[in-house]
């Protein structure tokens, strides 16, 4: 299996995989389970074409999407990603919330000055 294919397989970016292989990078709890995931989906090099044929067909969060697209910067470290995402995570849960309260905060998730 390519770094390119358990970074799809996985969600962890393949820049980081490469980091991880290299030694210059340990592992957090989190990526080391994404990619123990990732790993576990092709038991076989001959399941990898039809698993990777469902791929587009599955569903992605948009906050996978998001953490994704952070993780391929190579100037965030894990701490800046974590940050983000938690910031990220607190607007999009007020956004649900106010989404289903009937407000709406200007069609973009923020409040316009307080």
């Amino acid at each position: 299996m390519s770094q390119r294919q358990l970074a799809l397989q996985s969600g962890v970016d393949h820049s980081t995989i490469s980091r991880l292989i290299k030694g210059d990078r340990m592992p957090s709890l989190g990526t080391a389970t994404k990619l123990a995931r990732g790993l576990r989906e092709i038991h076989d090099e001959s399941d990898g074409p039809a698993y990777f044929a469902t791929l587009n067909s599955r569903a992605v969060l948009p906050t996978t999407r998001v953490e994704y697209a952070l993780r391929g910067d190579e100037s965030l470290t894990e701490a800046d990603v974590r940050e983000l995402m938690q910031a990220y995570i607190a607007v999009r849960a007020r956004r649900v919330r106010n989404d289903s309260n009937g407000s709406n905060a200007g069609g973009n998730g923020y409040s316009n000055g307080g």
